[in-house]
C-alpha cells in the first residue's frame, strides 16, 4: 500500500492544522465546550466554506467526490484540538447512513443541505438492551395505511441537541435481533412524538435519549427496501470506526507530545524527571503505541471502501482493536506522568484521555471486535 499523501491531501491537511491552531486553544475549547451548545455555529460555517462537509459525498449530490483517506486527514487533526463540532453525528454517521442506504431521491433532496451547513443530522442505532448489537432492534414501525408509525427509543444518539433529523433504525419485522427485518427512517426532529432528553457526554460532546411516541412519518421517509436497512447500517459504523480511529491517532499525539513536554520541565531531586531512564522508556512505549494505531487507522482508511464487505468488516474491527489498546495505554501512562495534575480539569491531559475512552467505548469496544474479528475470520 502506499501510505504517501497526495499533493492536495497534503493542502488538506495543512488547513485543518491550521482551524485548530487557531480555533482551539485548550483555553479557546473549554469556552467553548461549556456553552449551552457545545459548539460554534460560525466555525460550523466555516467547515461547509472550506468544503469539509461535502468532501466525502458524490459531486452529483453537492459534495466533492473525497475518499476516507480525506476524512482521515481531516479527523486526524480535529482529534490534536479536541474539535467539538458534531462533524462525525453529520457527515460521517447521519451523511454515511443516507449515501449507503438512502434513495437517489433522499440523497439529492439531504445531502446538498448538510454539505453547505444548512442540515444537522443525528443517527439512532442504539438502545439500552441492545449493548453493541446493530441487529438488536425494539424499536418498531407498523404500516398505517400508506405511512409509517415508529414507536421506541434510541440511546446516545451523538449530536442528538442540535440535530434537525434523524436516521432511525426500527423493526418492521423479524424477530428481536434477526438483521432482516431492520429498516432505517428519517424523522424530523420537530416531528409530533418525536422528544430529546439532552446531556453531555463525558468529553464534553453532546448526545441524548430520542423517544419516538407513535410518530407518524410517510412512506418517503423509509430509506431502501423495507427489512433491508441492516447492511447500510453496518457499512455506517464501520466507516465511523474508521474515522474516529483517525481521531484517536491525532488525541494520543496531542497526548503524547504534551507529556514529552512536561516530563522534561517537571523537576524531582534537582533534575528533570525525563532524565530517569525508566520515564524515557515509558515514552517510547507510548509512542510505539501511536505509532501502531497510526498504521492500523491508515489501513483502515485505505480498506474500508473494500467491495468485499467481509474485508470492510474485518478492517474496521481489526483497527478498533489496536486503537482500544492503544488509547487506553497512551491515556493511562500519560496521567500517570503527568501525576495529581493530570487528573484535573483545568489541565488539558485529562481531556484527552476522556475523548480516547469514549471512542474506545463507541461502535463496540476492543473486545466486542476482538470477537468480531475472530468470526470473520
Amino acid at each position: 500500500m502506499d501510505f504517501e499523501l497526495s499533493e492536495d491531501q497534503v493542502l488538506l491537511q495543512e488547513s485543518a492544522t491550521r482551524f485548530v491552531a487557531d480555533n482551539y486553544s485548550f483555553e479557546q475549547r473549554r469556552k467553548l465546550v461549556d456553552t449551552d451548545q457545545g459548539f460554534s455555529d460560525k466555525q460550523w460555517s466555516q467547515f461547509a466554506e472550506l468544503g469539509w462537509l461535502g468532501m466525502p459525498f458524490a459531486e452529483d449530490v453537492g459534495g466533492y467526490g473525497g475518499t476516507p483517506v480525506e476524512t482521515m486527514v481531516v479527523l486526524e487533526e480535529f482529534g490534536k484540538g479536541l474539535v467539538a463540532e458534531p462533524y462525525i453525528s453529520t457527515i460521517v454517521l447521519g451523511g454515511g447512513a443516507l449515501v449507503h442506504g438512502g434513495t437517489a431521491a433522499q440523497q439529492q433532496e439531504l445531502l446538498p443541505q448538510v454539505a453547505e451547513g444548512n442540515l444537522k443530522l443525528g443517527l439512532g442505532f442504539a438502545e439500552r438492551q441492545s449493548r453493541y448489537n446493530l441487529a438488536d432492534v425494539q424499536t418498531t414501525a407498523k404500516k398505517s395505511g400508506g405511512d409509517y408509525v415508529l414507536s421506541g427509543m434510541k440511546s446516545v444518539v451523538f449530536g442528538a441537541p442540535t440535530a434537525n433529523k434523524f436516521i432511525v433504525s426500527a423493526r418492521t419485522s423479524g424477530g428481536a435481533r434477526d438483521e432482516g427485518g431492520v429498516s432505517l427512517f428519517i424523522v424530523d426532529a420537530d416531528a409530533s412524538g418525536v422528544s430529546v432528553r439532552s446531556y453531555p457526554t463525558v468529553d464534553g460532546m453532546r448526545a441524548g435519549e430520542v423517544t419516538l411516541d407513535g410518530v407518524k412519518v410517510g412512506a418517503d421517509a423509509l430509506m431502501g427496501a423495507e427489512g433491508e436497512g441492516f447492511g447500510a447500517l453496518e457499512t455506517t459504523i464501520d466507516y465511523a470506526i474508521a474515522a474516529t480511529a483517525a481521531e484517536a491517532v491525532g488525541a494520543m499525539s496531542a497526548l503524547n507530545n504534551m507529556t514529552l513536554e512536561y516530563i522534561k520541565t517537571r523537576e524531582q531531586f534537582g533534575q528533570p524527571i525525563g532524565k530517569f531512564q525508566v520515564l524515557q522508556h515509558r515514552m517510547v512505549d507510548m509512542f510505539i503505541a501511536h505509532e501502531e494505531a497510526k498504521s492500523m487507522a491508515m489501513m483502515a482508511a485505505m480498506r474500508i471502501d473494500d467491495e468485499d464487505p467481509n474485508e470492510r468488516r474485518k478492517a474496521a474491527s481489526a483497527t478498533k482493536v489496536q486503537i482500544a489498546k492503544s488509547a487506553r495505554f497512551v491515556g493511562q501512562q500519560a496521567i500517570q506522568l503527568h501525576g495529581g495534575i493530570g487528573m484535573t480539569d483545568e489541565y488539558a491531559a485529562g481531556h484527552y484521555f476522556k475523548r480516547l475512552t469514549m471512542i474506545d467505548r463507541s461502535y463496540g469496544d476492543g473486545d466486542y471486535h476482538l470477537a468480531r474479528f475472530g468470526a470473520l475470520s
